[in-house]
């Protein structure tokens, strides 16, 4: 007779998962055991690989073939039965019954798990009658009052729409709506949040932690983000190389950790709270007022014929300046423009109206919206991009010799001996082992591709980089690592960054000055440390109060200001 506490919903026990591959058995979760409670949420935290989601989706019997359950028991309680979801087979009757009607899950990434052919409302039907014997009419009625209760405008028109229609904030919205179809007892979030902006981060969480409390649910919440972490878990589980490391209520976990890499996760995330310290730039140790390397004057791009309705301004009248030395951040919610206002520096899209001023290391001006094919490959030598995805910015069928190598090799700078000691020098610089250059990109964890992507930037020693969202893949402790050698670098080479990115505490850590875009306008400029924690704006101030504080003491969410458009905007 196995028995559970009246409170405990579903009770992990030693949970062993294998996944039995050509050449050995990797262990992906090894004896891992907790409890989910009634109207509680439970967070699993730790970085990626650390076996969190394949945790999860044991839950389900969804672990992705050849992984296997090999220990343990999942018990799930149903009134007085009690199953042990680990015995039943994947595909058996009773394991469908469990999945969407006892346990919901909503996925990471929206976009893939919707379907693209099928309208929203459809889709959410289906999973409706899947777990229910409502007729089309009473599932379409039930299909509306859940697209309401995740406060999607309109549900009624809403549902009539397709997956792309939506903007991933609303498709998360949907996602949520069709994990509760079939009123689960548990809710499993597998990093609901990862792909969103601060503010519709801070929503949709609102939104899971307010339904869960009204439903009574227990929740398991997936994630590496301690901000998140102190903001909606009751109980925390750090997981790293499959094990259970510290387990524990929140308060204790973030006040009184005890293992060392509980410390190191926290510690990497409150690094990013403040602006560094001890690293002036160039610029700020001269006495003189400094010339701007690049400036930016009512710089424009407007989508669509000119005179049509439809016309979208994805950037509107930006200005700015930016100085040698200097790292200035450019923030703001997806679609703000901010991506757009990089490609139109580098001049990859066209401005539609504007100038760009860049003071060459002669220290004359050119404006770059003027330059023709050659002279404009010179611009892009001094002027680097670093991207955001460092898998898919690297070609995997070149080695890492031949990434870093490719810009020195276009330009006609470097071959044979020069060109392999250039290559090392600059794996070096970015903290990498020169001896894995003939290495290829699959055969590097995520922040190691990025410090590639760095060094491939830094082949033709430029003076601006702009890097677009460069740590947003990548785990807190190795983001931390990315943004400390970035700064590093730009001390020693004395380079400039225009640094665009949806983090507020990463363009707090690294950024002089910061930019804040919203609708394509730059509503405000000014100190990093300023921006930060005295914003003038209104859409500042519910970007800044939207972003989790890595303290439960202290949950900035609960309180933040809540941004409203102007009825002309």
């Amino acid at each position: 007779m196995i028995d559970l506490p009246d409170d405990v919903v579903l009770s992990v026990e030693n949970l062993s998962i294998d996944f039995r591959l050509r050449t050995h058995i990797l262990h992906a979760v090894e004896d891992v055991s907790f409890q989910l409670k009634r109207g509680q949420t439970l967070c699993l935290v730790g970085e990626s690989g650390s076996g969190k989601s394949v945790t999860a989706r044991s839950l389900l019997q969804i672990v992705d073939k050849p992984g296997t359950i090999v220990g343990g028991r999942i018990l799930l309680r149903n009134g007085s039965e009690i199953t042990d979801i680990a015995t039943l087979p994947p595909g058996s009757r009773a394991m469908r019954e469990i999945r969407g009607r006892r346990i919901g899950l909503i996925f990471q990434e929206p976009m893939s798990s919707l379907s693209p052919v099928h309208t929203i409302g459809s889709q959410i039907i289906e999973a409706i009658r899947l777990h229910s014997n409502l007729d089309k009419k009473a599932a379409r009625a039930r299909m509306v009052d859940l697209l309401r209760q995740v406060e999607i405008p309109n549900p009624d028109k809403m549902a009539d729409r397709y997956t792309f229609e939506f903007s991933g904030g609303m498709r998360q919205r949907a996602m949520i709506a069709m994990a509760l179809a079939g009123n689960p007892d548990i809710l499993i979030a597998d990093e609901p949040t990862t792909a969103l902006d601060v503010t519709t981060q801070a929503e949709i969480l609102d939104l899971i932690k307010r339904l869960q409390v009204d439903r009574g649910m227990a929740m398991l919440l997936i994630t590496h983000d301690m901000g998140i972490v102190a903001e909606v878990a009751d109980e925390v589980a750090v997981m790293r190389f499959g094990h259970i490391v510290e387990r524990g209520p929140v308060d204790a976990i973030y006040h009184a950790a005890t293992h060392p890499y509980t410390r190191q996760l926290l510690a990497s995330t409150l690094k990013l709270t403040r602006h560094v310290e001890g690293r002036l730039p160039a610029i700020a140790l001269s006495s003189e007022a400094p010339q701007p390397i690049l400036s930016v004057r009512n710089l424009g791009k407007t989508f669509g014929w000119h005179g049509n309705a439809n016309t979208l301004r994805a950037v509107d009248d930006a200005n700015f300046d930016l100085y040698p030395g200097e790292n200035l951040g450019i923030v703001g919610e997806s679609g703000s423009g901010k991506t757009t206002l990089g490609r139109l520096i580098l001049r990859t899209v066209e401005p539609t109206t504007g100038s760009v001023l860049y003071r060459g290391r002669d220290g004359g001006e050119t404006d770059v919206t003027k330059l023709g094919k050659k002279d404009l490959r010179n611009f892009h030598r001094e002027v680097r991009l670093v991207f955001q995805d460092p898998f898919a910015s690297l070609n995997p069928r070149m080695t890492v010799k031949e990434v870093i190598a490719d810009p020195l090799i276009v330009n006609g700078l470097a071959k044979g001996k020069a060109l392999e000691d250039r290559v090392a020098e600059l794996m070096r610089l970015v903290g990498l082992d020169p001896m894995g250059m003939e290495r290829y990109p699959h055969a590097f964890s995520g922040g190691q591709r990025q410090r590639i992507g760095i060094a491939r930037a830094l082949a033709l020693d430029p003076r601006i980089i702009i890097a677009d969202e460069a740590t947003s893949a990548l785990d807190v402790s190795i983001r931390s690592q990315i943004l400390d050698l970035l700064l590093d670098i730009r001390q020693r080479l004395n380079l400039s960054f225009i640094f665009i990115s949806h983090d507020i505490s990463v363009v707090r850590y690294f950024c002089d000055r910061v930019a804040v875009m919203h609708r394509g306008k730059i509503v405000e400029l000014g100190e990093a440390e300023q921006i930060c924690t005295a914003p003038q704006e209104a859409y500042t101030k519910s970007l800044i109060s939207a972003v989790p504080n890595p303290d439960p003491r202290d949950k900035r969410m609960l309180h933040r200001h809540r941004f409203v458009a102007p009825a002309n905007a």
